[in-house]
């Protein structure tokens, strides 16, 4: 959230170095900081810009899931030479997972399909892949309805072709970002499935997110502003025109 008071040196400085240097000068630093509400903080302390720095050329955007996406990211995002953002969520870092000893490294700009499935895809990243759709999806899979998960683990670079790729299989996308609804990641991934891939759908994307208000600080507010399980399990069913 307090990225803000430094974002002139990173947008107007980090991101604009090779180009305005005409590739003679680079800026391989890695900036991290959490991303996202982490309970009843207020709206100064809940929000999520990872689609502001994706906006900027020359930034690339990474938003780890889990402990093993985090190591091998960051550690792609440190030898990478241009200016990282990598956001990660205050609710995670408890989080436990299976992170190898040995080195390893996960390239910036590559989905992970974390699960296949063939009659919706979902695409998330960052936080609500653990806190909320893969618990959507057990609730789901319970009524039949198989779904494909599509973690981006970065949003700038996106892998559209993944995205493209699902969705000509199972004909539905259903989005989960914590972001406000304008301008947001998920606004740029409906543009370009429906550029790219619109005879393939059998019914209009659904996106959910973050109700486009600063987040209250009442449990009762945030509960009802953000994404929830329980919305991600009518998104699915809406865009395959179950009723109940």
């Amino acid at each position: 959230n307090f990225s803000l008071v430094a974002i002139d040196q990173v947008i107007n400085a980090a991101a604009k170095l090779r180009q305005m240097s005409g590739g003679q000068f680079s800026c391989p630093f890695v900036f991290r900081g959490p991303t996202g509400n982490a309970g009843q903080l207020g709206a100064q302390h809940s929000q999520n810009f990872e689609n502001w720095y994706a906006n900027t050329p020359g930034l690339k955007v990474v938003v780890p899931s889990n402990p093993y996406d985090a190591k091998g990211l960051l550690k792609s995002s440190i030898i990478d030479p241009d200016p990282v953002i990598f956001m990660e969520s205050e609710v995670m870092y408890g989080d436990k997972g299976e992170v190898p000893e040995e080195e390893y490294y996960l390239p910036i700009g590559k989905a992970n399909i974390v699960k296949e499935g063939t009659d919706v895809t979902i695409v998330s990243f960052g936080k609500m892949i653990s806190r909320v759709v893969l618990p959507a999806i057990d609730e789901l899979e319970k009524e039949g309805i198989s779904v494909e998960l599509i973690d981006l683990r970065s949003v700038r670079p996106i892998d559209f072709p993944a995205i493209l790729e699902s969705v000509k299989k199972t004909n539905r996308l259903v989005i989960v970002e914590e972001a406000w609804p304008l301008a947001s990641i998920s606004s740029e991934v409906t543009f370009h499935v429906q550029k790219n891939a619109f005879d393939y759908l059998d019914a209009p994307i659904i996106r959910v997110t973050s109700a486009d208000v600063p987040l209250g600080y009442a449990p009762t507010l945030v509960e009802a502003a953000l994404p929830s399980v329980a919305k991600v399990v009518k998104a699915v069913k809406e865009v395959s025109y179950i009723k109940k």
